[in-house]
């Protein structure tokens, strides 16, 4: 089990001198900037380190985490539920999740219809959510970094070698204000832009595009890098779950492999250089797939950077408890060690065929989460329906690794933002892409290590070079990271996600699945926000 008070900067909320300011100003729907003065100022810092470590704490509280007073209580962005709608991973894993063929959700919380059938509106409450949750990230990393200037610390005393400490702190905040970025080019392409040099106040941002967008997130990655911690692998008792070196490159991976969709130029070369750059360091796979999604997942050597979750300390509704609740059904909750049992969310039969394409499935150990049940309905031919309609799926256990349980039903599993089986995958797809500084006998062998550790059976397990395609790519992402948050992403990098060349079950809102425009391969600027700034000009179809 994790030790819960183990630097606990990074998980517990801000103090309650911080705590007032920051509360969201989307009441009059302008979230960008938010005003330093009701959140930092010289009152609140000056020469103790205590006061710019609360205030990093509660960027990384804001991705796992809803509110001020804990949970979901007292939440950071107004105008939408904090649990459900302006949650980090709760969000991510919607509007990543949802759209594609791997999860429908049978509720019918106005907005989550569109989602499974790809016919959202600029007025989606759940698109507006994560878009705000992202923005206020934003804001907060801006607000450290405006306050940690070299001058500002001189001035206000802070000693050298605390000086040195928030250097690093700097840095992490603009990984995870990055990270923010990112997520905004990858949903919404042009999109407001601020930074710690933005005018404060009621100035209205500019729309930044997408390939300018792009061009910052690069720099600030390379740019902060240096001064972030070096790569750590295992638990490391005082700084497991903080933004390092390898998560930096991890992202530039992820970023250049995607670089064609956003900006219309490859950069796969690139996403091969960071992805061994990563590769290089001591991370391995986790013998067990399965480990890599339970309660002790801090251990996995798989592990780059997770989303913390700590049972009571970090209960909430739209973390790990909506993972680990959202997807089981109710005969599986003690096995799984949850607060809740309500299957909403389960996969349609697309999951079950991204398996079976693969001759000798049945051996897959990570096939085995996915619990098809013959005598029941796999096929869903009523979205609404909660049971014996679907595939539960249940990757996710609050359990540990042997089997004990951890001390309660309260999540401590951390959701694997970045591991080293993406990595493994990343380099693949982008030598097969053309890219440069990498050769494909280390793409196949990186590929069979991955599947070996999924098969029971290492013969089952080995492809040979000519099996090694990009359309087998694309399935091996599927029945790797399924229910990750990573599915839109990769649909779209394949060009799988809208038109007609992939079909799965109700997109579109038909049973069968039909076409949907291009358009859907981002999502809009939230209406509230495209009348409150007159710079934003909306997403092409919307």
């Amino acid at each position: 089990m994790k030790t819960v008070k183990t630097y606990t900067v990074l998980f517990i909320v801000a103090f309650s001198l911080l705590v007032t300011g920051l509360t969201s100003c989307l009441d009059d729907l302008n979230t960008i900037p938010l005003d330093p003065e009701e959140l930092v100022s010289d009152v609140v810092f000056g020469d103790e380190i205590g006061p710019y470590q609360e205030l990093l704490a509660k960027i990384y509280a804001g991705m796992a985490i809803s509110g001020n007073s804990g949970g979901d209580g007292d939440p950071d962005v107004a105008g939408v539920d904090g649990g459900s709608q302006a949650s980090f991973l709760r969000g991510l894993w919607n509007l990543q999740q949802l759209p594609t063929d791997e999860a429908l959700c049978a509720w019918n919380d106005v907005g989550i219809p569109d989602l499974n059938y790809i016919t959202w509106t600029s007025s989606n409450v759940f698109i507006k959510g994560f878009y705000y949750r992202l923005y206020y990230q934003i804001n907060l990393a801006n607000a450290l970094l405006r306050e940690t200037t070299e001058d500002k610390l001189t001035s206000r005393g802070v000693s050298q070698s605390d000086q040195d400490k928030i250097k690093s702190y700097r840095a992490e905040a603009r990984f995870l204000r990055a990270l923010s970025y990112y997520y905004l080019l990858d949903m919404f392409r042009n999109v407001p832009f601020v930074n710690e040099d933005s005018p404060v106040g009621s100035t209205l941002p500019p729309q930044i595009m997408a390939a300018d967008l792009f061009d910052y997130i690069e720099k600030e990655l390379i740019e902060c890098e240096p001064d972030m911690l070096d790569p750590i692998v295992g638990y490391d008792t005082s700084n497991y779950g903080r933004a390092h070196k390898a998560a930096n490159w991890s992202l530039l991976s992820r970023l250049y492999l995607n670089a064609e969709i956003y900006t219309g130029q490859q950069k796969y070369t690139e996403s091969i250089t960071y992805s061994k750059k990563v590769l290089t360091q001591s991370y391995q796979l986790d013998p067990v797939y399965a480990n890599v999604f339970k309660a002790d997942n801090h251990k996995s050597p798989e592990m780059i950077f997770p989303i913390r979750y700590e049972g009571e300390d970090t209960q909430t509704w739209g973390g790990m408890t909506f993972l680990l609740s959202s997807t089981e059904p109710s005969d599986l909750q003690a096995e799984v060690n949850a607060v809740g049992a309500w299957q909403g969310n389960r996969a349609t039969s697309a999951i079950l065929k991204t398996f079976e394409r693969e001759y000798q499935h049945q051996t897959d150990n990570r096939f085995s989460m996915v619990r098809i049940d013959k005598t029941k309905n796999y096929e869903i031919t009523d979205p609404s329906l909660f049971t014996d309609n679907g595939i539960p799926v249940v990757k996710f256990y609050n359990r540990n690794s042997d089997g004990t349980l951890p001390p309660s039903n309260i999540a401590f599993t951390d959701f694997p933002l970045f591991r080293l089986g993406e990595i493994y995958l990343n380099y693949a797809e982008a030598v097969l892409r053309g890219g440069t500084g990498g050769d494909a006998a280390t793409a196949l062998q990186l590929v069979n290590n991955l599947r070996k550790r999924g098969y029971t059976d290492d013969t089952a397990a080995t492809i040979i070079a000519g099996e090694l395609t990009l359309n087998y790519i694309l399935d091996e992402r599927g029945r790797e990271f399924f229910y990750e948050a990573q599915r839109r992403t990769d649909l779209i990098r394949f060009g799988k996600l809208t038109g007609s060349s992939y079909l799965w079950p109700w997109k579109g809102n038909v049973a069968e699945g039909k076409s949907v425009a291009e358009h859907f391969n981002v999502f809009p600027i939230p209406a509230d926000d495209m009348g409150a700034n007159e710079n934003l000009k909306q997403n092409t179809g919307y």
